[in-house]
């Protein structure tokens, strides 16, 4: 790992030299490496010659400072043949420190890209009062990242969504939107011209909470938004919970059915030709037994 040399990565000074903290990360990292090459996030062929870029996203929460510290201990490893940007798009919520993250990873030596736009004022002026700011939010956040992706030559979006925002978006899904569908690790965006990776797919959420606070990274909190009540995924997070509290292991065997889908036994006639499915009895006529030699 990073801290076994002398030249340690200031992403990796400090680390705790615990026992339990090795473990957990050492669990992160082959969860990240598991999503990468399981979703084929890295052509190692055209790598050799091109180094592909990366456009890794920053807000300052757990999960992204998670997510650049292990995409760095990957790439430090040779595991990860790509060049990694960092980049925070302050999006002019009140109250954002915006000096927290530049002075981070300037002190961290980490090649990265501040973006300043006011999104928050167009979302407060087009959402209806007493209606949740996501979903715009989201669309403007995601149109930025994408214009800078291109501006900077990287040919993907990588996001910090980890294993609890990927079933909480399926459970969303399911209980308001009557589709079955999620966060994929893996898509390509509507322009078809970049790439949207999700490395910490794999990676519970409370292993990036205890990871990022262990390292002492400065966490800048998730509501500024004004913490609004009642949003649909507070209420989803909640029951998995919940569901979490009185069987533990449930969302990582949710999670598995995410991994095991079965369309013959859905009923998404799209997915499977139930229309075209026939008997064949043949199959199962009883045949004659096959007698050779002699008594």
């Amino acid at each position: 790992m990073l801290d076994d040399s002398e030249d340690i990565h200031p992403l990796f000074s400090g680390a705790p030299a615990t026992t339990e903290f090795k473990k957990l990360r050492k669990r992160i990292v082959r969860n990240v490496r598991e999503a990468i090459d399981q979703y084929g996030m890295v052509n190692r062929r055209n790598t050799e010659v091109d180094p592909a870029r990366w456009l890794v996203c920053l807000s300052g929460g757990k999960d992204s400072y998670t997510l650049l510290a292990v995409l760095y201990e990957l790439k430090w490893r040779g595991l990860l043949p790509v060049d990694i940007l960092a980049c925070n798009l302050d999006q002019g919520q009140p109250g954002f420190p915006a000096t927290v993250l530049p002075e981070f990873l300037k002190r961290m030596q980490v090649p990265h890209r501040i973006e300043y736009q006011d999104t928050y004022s167009v979302v407060v002026d087009k959402v209806p009062e007493g209606r949740t700011y996501c979903a715009l939010c989201s669309r403007l956040r995601r149109g930025n990242l994408y214009r800078i992706a291109r501006e900077e030559g990287c040919s993907a979006v990588v996001l910090g969504h980890h294993r609890e925002d990927i079933l909480e978006t399926f459970f969303m899904n399911l209980f308001h939107g009557g589709r079955l569908a999620t966060m994929p690790p893996k898509l390509v965006n509507e322009q078809g011209d970049l790439f949207v990776f999700r490395p910490l797919a794999h990676v519970a959420e409370a292993d990036c909470d205890r990871f990022a606070r262990a390292m002492n990274y400065p966490i800048i909190p998730c509501d500024l938004c004004g913490s609004q009540d009642g949003l649909q995924r507070q209420q989803v997070k909640a029951i998995l919970d919940g569901w979490e509290k009185n069987s533990p292991g449930r969302r990582q065997v949710m999670f598995r059915a995410l991994m095991n889908a079965r369309p013959s036994h859905l009923l998404d006639p799209e997915l499977f030709d139930f229309a075209g499915l026939a008997c064949q009895p043949e199959q199962f006529e009883e045949k004659p037994p096959n007698i050779t030699g002699t008594c």
